[in-house]
């Protein structure tokens, strides 16, 4: 099984009151994030049996929007085992229902998604997990290997480098 770990991405600041940081919105730079992600993916040629997304709005935009991109017609699943300050066993159980799947996609938050990455690959490692990042890890029974770990910024100069190199020549000789 494929699990494709996805940070929410950018949400502006958060908000003291717990309720309404809970409908905090993506940002326009969030929005952007999605689509580079979304788009890095597509172009990889990733399929995805479900998404499973945080209820918080946040993170329910980051999957509907990456979804989009990857032309994902299903609805998504909505689970509390990816809501902040949700415990690694948890996120376990949620991912067993799931384990008969060739590839799953797991949108949620930080410190708990990077926490669960880590625990998934190895245990102790030490994840820099940005906003609109998204790691694929191979699993293997209850622990995964990391194949590899893309941030926005690189999906945007990845496509920005594909564009160039894409156009046709101007030049005359």
């Amino acid at each position: 099984m494929i699990v494709y770990f996805l940070r929410h991405a950018s949400a502006g600041k958060s908000m003291m009151n717990p309720k309404k940081d809970e409908q905090r919105a993506l940002d326009d730079e969030g929005i952007l994030q999605c689509r580079y992600i979304g788009r890095m993916l597509a172009l990889l040629d990733v399929q995805v049996d479900h998404i499973i997304t945080s209820p918080l709005k946040r993170a329910r935009q980051t999957a509907s929007l990456v979804a989009n991109e990857l032309a994902f017609e299903s609805a998504l699943q909505i689970d509390d085992a990816l809501r902040p300050g949700a415990e690694f066993d948890q996120f376990q159980t949620m991912l067993s229902r799931y384990r008969r799947y060739e590839a799953v996609m797991v949108v949620g938050h930080n410190p708990s998604l990077a926490e669960f990455l880590s625990k998934t690959i190895s245990g102790d490692a030490q994840i820099d997990f940005k906003k609109g990042a998204v790691a694929k890890v191979e699993m293997s029974g209850r622990t995964g290997s990391m194949q590899w770990l893309v941030t926005a910024k690189i999906a945007r100069t990845l496509q920005a480098t594909l564009k160039t190199r894409s156009r046709p020549s101007t030049s005359r000789k």
